[in-house]
C-alpha cells in the first residue's frame, strides 16, 4: 500500500502577495529583523490566527516572534478585518491573557492546533509564550 503525503498549508497562501510583502516589510522594519525571517513570521502568524479562527475558545497563544506578525497584520486594519471576515466569519480580537493562561501550555496547545489544521508549524519560531510589551502578559485570540 502506498500513502501520498498531504502538503501542509502555510499561511502565507491565505493572502496576497501584495498585503504579505507589506507586512514582511513592517516587521523587517520594526524589529529588524532579516526578510527570509520576517518571512517566515508573517507566515506562522497568519496560520496562527487562522488556526484561531477554527478553534474558538481555545485560548490559542502566539510565540514572541509570531506575535510581531500578528501585530504587524493588526496595524493593516482594512487587510486585517477583511482577512478575519473571509476566514473566520468573525473579527479575531488581540487580547491580554492573565499570566496563569500564559504559562497554561499555550505554545503546545496552539502548535497541536495549527497541525491538526493543516498548517505547516515551524519548530523554530515557537520556543516559548509571547510577552508583548502593549499588554505586559501573553496574547491570545479573544471568543
Amino acid at each position: 500500500m502506498t500513502t501520498t503525503p498531504t502538503l501542509e498549508k502555510t499561511g502565507r497562501a491565505l493572502i496576497s502577495p501584495a498585503v504579505f510583502d507589506r507586512l514582511t516589510n513592517r516587521v523587517v522594519t520594526d524589529h529588524l529583523i532579516d526578510l527570509p525571517r520576517a518571512e517566515r513570521i508573517v507566515d506562522q502568524a497568519l496560520g496562527f490566527v487562522a488556526t484561531c479562527a477554527a478553534n474558538p475558545g481555545a485560548a490559542l497563544s502566539p510565540s514572541v516572534e509570531v506575535d510581531m506578525g500578528w501585530h504587524a497584520f493588526l496595524v493593516h486594519t482594512r487587510a486585517y478585518a477583511d482577512f478575519c471576515t473571509e476566514v473566520a466569519g468573525r473579527f479575531i480580537h488581540h487580547e491580554p491573557t492573565d499570566e496563569t493562561d500564559a504559562k497554561s501550555g499555550g505554545i503546545m496547545r496552539t502548535v497541536k492546533a495549527m497541525r491538526a489544521a493543516g498548517f505547516a508549524v515551524d519548530d523554530e519560531l515557537w520556543p516559548n509564550m509571547a510577552d508583548c510589551t502593549q499588554c505586559h502578559q501573553g496574547c491570545t485570540d479573544s471568543n
